[in-house]
């Protein structure tokens, strides 16, 4: 599916579900990472996450479209458009929209390298400290006793 068909099917389910036009751009974002869609609230445009069509297909794409134009249909009306807003929980209710996106990301998959910890104890007091982030010791001293601080392997 390429932003043209994308641009469509939103007009054909604004029409279908709201029976409102769809008056706005429609378009794929590769940059969006944990969430299926997002409705911009200056231009109006509607950003679908293509990593959702390629894990889920059309059916998952359809309810991320149904969602945004939830947004889209109840902030140009004025009305209440934030997820906590019950304007916006009635109407997602009305045209059987999901809440919630499937999960884009592997669960055990980190965006971030996971860091090791490190562990640091006092020579004088045997104090421990568990650090995310390494340190200089000859810079740093222990809070409890004031004494010298060493690398724990």
């Amino acid at each position: 599916m390429n932003n043209e068909e994308l641009q469509q099917l939103v007009s054909r389910i604004s029409l279908e579900s709201f029976h409102k036009p769809f008056m706005h751009r429609a378009y794929f974002n590769p940059r969006l990472r944990t969430t299926g869609g997002r409705y911009l609230l200056q231009s109006h445009n509607i950003e679908i996450n293509p990593k959702a069509f390629e894990m889920y297909g059309v059916r998952e794409v359809e309810g991320i479209i149904l969602h945004e134009l939830c947004h889209y249909h109840l902030h140009l009306e004025g009305k209440g458009y934030q997820h906590r807003d019950k304007d916006f929980r009635a109407l997602l209710k009305k045209v059987n929209a999901p809440r919630f996106c499937s999960a884009l990301q592997i669960p055990n998959s980190r965006s971030k390298k996971q860091r090791p910890y490190y562990t640091y104890e006092c020579i004088q007091c045997h104090q421990r400290y568990v650090r995310k982030i390494r340190f200089n010791v000859n810079r740093y001293c222990c809070g409890k006793c004031s004494g010298q601080l060493m690398i724990v392997e």
